[in-house]
């Protein structure tokens, strides 16, 4: 084996992922788009994510609020605990959270759906006779994960903040209306529209890198499993690169205004 040999691999699957974003963007923009394949998709990544996401978002925010409630007695500074959940919600962990969620279930879900197309050679099949592939699977289904992922994290943040009412009041007394009216409060709309855009590049992320692994998986059966645990592993990696990424992006933009 050539000693440059892993480089050059890599170079290869470079270039491959290259090639694969730009026949996305082409086949973005072409006309007979798949609008109803697109709602199937989208109701498929979105409402079928909807248990887990509101069940992760109501226990992030309980767990947050009931781990640092008794910090913040000691300095009688409790009533900050709902800014600091909603902003911790909303800011990074929320979006966080959510995109990994989603990484496990929807990026190794089409990895598996399509290697399996590509071993039963269903994408063959489709460019015989005359149809896109390139269009009906993966232009649907990576929009779809950039219109769903967004509107989940909205929905995992807004239970979040829930759970941290029902945290605050196991371990205190507060009202809903000052809970609330306290949340709000500290959120600023730098807050808000970096966490939001972040949430489009994950939702772009994991629904390019589980289209990817399953259209470039080998012939053999294996390869399915192989495709739906390297979607999981290679889209969870980049959610972090990209949120590592949006935070000092977004603090250089914040100290730049300041």
């Amino acid at each position: 084996m050539p000693r440059d040999f892993p480089f050059s691999q890599a170079l290869e699957n470079m270039g491959d992922t290259a090639g694969f974003a730009g026949s996305f963007f082409r086949n973005l923009f072409k006309k007979g788009f798949e609008w109803e394949e697109l709602s199937r998709q989208a109701y498929m990544i979105g409402y079928k994510s909807i248990g887990i996401v509101v069940l992760t978002g109501f226990i992030l925010g309980f767990v947050l609020t009931l781990q640092t409630l008794p910090t913040l007695k000691q300095f009688g500074t409790e009533s900050f605990a709902p800014g600091m959940v909603s902003v911790s919600m909303i800011r990074e962990i929320g979006p966080v959270i959510v995109a990994l969620i989603c990484a496990g279930k929807i990026a190794s879900g089409i990895g598996a759906e399509l290697g399996s197309m590509n071993v039963t050679e269903q994408i063959d099949a489709m460019e015989v006779s005359g149809a896109n592939p390139m269009q009906f699977l993966v232009v649907t289904r990576i929009l779809a994960c950039i219109i769903m992922i967004p509107l989940l994290t909205i929905v995992a943040d807004g239970v979040g903040m829930v759970g941290g009412y029902a945290g605050m009041n196991l371990a205190g007394d507060m009202t809903l209306q000052l809970y609330f009216s306290k949340s709000f409060d500290a959120l600023e709309f730098s807050d808000l529209v970096p966490a939001v855009i972040k949430t489009v590049f994950f939702g772009f992320t994991i629904g390019f890198v589980g289209c990817y692994k399953g259209f470039h998986s080998n012939r053999g059966t294996e390869s399915v499993g192989l495709a739906a645990n390297t979607a999981v592993v290679t889209a969870s990696v980049c959610i972090i690169l990209i949120d590592a990424i949006a935070a000092q992006v977004t603090n250089i933009i914040v100290y730049t205004n300041q």
